[in-house]
């Protein structure tokens, strides 16, 4: 096997320019894959964490049916103590939580004591919910947390309501909401702060303490509307998920069904259609990727097998065996793809180098000066790699069985 890569390679080395040129091809197409991957998967990193770590934590666990109804915030299916009891337990014994948070949601009107409107509002347990969405407070566009996320008797409102009733930091404004029994409460607040608006439902959230919440609700035991976590590395948010529902999942109700659902961020938010748009571009390139190594390679064959047909004939006239020209020829065809990946592999990984050290910042909604942390994993490392290896062996095939199937006479009277 050693003897034949040797051969291989010196026939390589005999046409320099045909050889370099489909190398200098493979490289730049392993270089575009890799680059495209470490940023685009830097973006959807990026733009992930700043919907998870503000907004709706990497999962979520509910009682059964609430996210059916979701957008009515219905109060009736709150999770009650005890069932927030055996959520708890289940969290504490699942590797790789980081935090999570209890929250109470409902519908309010808000009013300035001039105008009214609706408001999502979050009630909130300030230190556990500053560990869950650590950006949170980073979207506040006037006040202060410095002190607490949200003090009791404040709230914190969306920039959409700031503006649309005029209402700034300091001001007294006043929620009226109906809790599950439908009698109707109002309570004052005082504004903490303006958060930079989002899109989808979450632009009309304001956050209040929990235990305001659960005054302004009436509610006689603390009940929780859902409860919020955060994973410390999200890459492992398939596993934590499959856990947890493992964990809640024998917990049923009389009729014989689970009395909580777990769902991942994905499940919760339109942005995880951008994310999965990203993922698509990806396979999209690497398609891109197996074609141009398949053709550049398949091409170079082919013209190194009719350039050599009096060679191959003379080489089969002194008994070499089918077996070994075919391997002769895929063996060059593995050189160059082996070559193309170490050399595209090589620059891909000095160019993310520079990108980090030459940092690259861009907007995400409001949110500017985000940096790009471009990086490429091990594993796609040699994903890419093997692709391009075997892609490049598959194209050697057709040629290499054809070269070992002439017959020798022919081949030597081949002009």
């Amino acid at each position: 096997m050693l003897k034949i890569l040797s051969l291989a390679a010196r026939n390589l080395r005999r046409y320099v320019r045909r050889t370099v040129l489909t190398t200098l091809l493979i490289t730049l197409s392993v270089i575009a894959v890799l680059l495209f991957m470490a940023v685009s998967g830097s973006f959807r990193n990026m733009m992930v964490a700043q919907i998870t770590d503000s907004m709706l934590g990497n999962l979520q666990i509910h009682r059964r049916g609430y996210v059916a109804s979701i957008d009515n915030l219905p109060l009736n299916l709150n999770m009650t103590p005890n069932m927030v009891k055996k959520a708890e337990q289940a969290l504490d014994t699942t590797a790789g939580i980081a935090a999570y948070s209890p929250r109470v949601k409902f519908g309010a009107m808000f009013s300035n004591f001039t105008e009214t409107t609706s408001i999502r509002v979050n009630g909130v347990d300030p230190a556990m919910e500053a560990h869950t969405s650590p950006l949170l407070a980073g979207r506040l566009l006037a006040g202060s947390v410095k002190d607490t996320l949200v003090a009791p008797g404040k709230i914190l409102i969306p920039e959409l309501l700031a503006k649309g009733m005029k209402v700034k930091v300091g001001d007294t404004v006043v929620l009226v909401a109906t809790n599950k029994d439908g009698s109707v409460n109002g309570m004052p607040f005082v504004v903490q702060g303006v958060l930079e608006g989002v899109s989808g439902p979450g632009g009309r959230d304001g956050y209040v303490n929990i235990a305001d919440a659960r005054k302004l609700l009436r509610m006689d035991k603390p009940e929780v509307s859902e409860i919020a976590v955060r994973l410390s590395d999200p890459r492992t948010l398939p596993r934590a998920l499959a856990h947890l529902r493992e964990a809640l999942g024998s917990l049923r109700n009389q009729q014989g069904k689970p009395v909580f659902e777990v769902h991942s961020w994905e499940k919760l938010s339109p942005f995880s259609n951008i994310a999965k748009m990203i993922e698509l571009l990806d396979i999209f390139i690497k398609v891109m990727l197996i074609a141009v190594v398949l053709i550049s390679i398949m091409n170079v064959m082919i013209m190194a097998v009719y350039e050599r047909i009096r060679e191959i004939g003379t080489i089969m006239a002194i008994g070499t065996q089918p077996g070994r020209i075919l391997g002769l020829f895929v063996s060059e065809g593995f050189l160059l793809g082996l070559l193309g990946t170490v050399l595209g592999t090589a620059v891909s990984l000095a160019a993310i180098y520079a990108l980090n050290v030459h940092t690259i910042s861009f907007s995400f909604g409001r949110q500017e000066h985000l940096m790009l942390q471009p990086s490429v994993a091990l594993t796609d490392i040699l994903t890419v790699g093997a692709m391009v290896l075997v892609i490049a062996v598959l194209a050697s095939l057709q040629p290499a069985w054809k070269a070992s199937r002439m017959d020798p006479i022919t081949a030597l009277r081949h002009l």
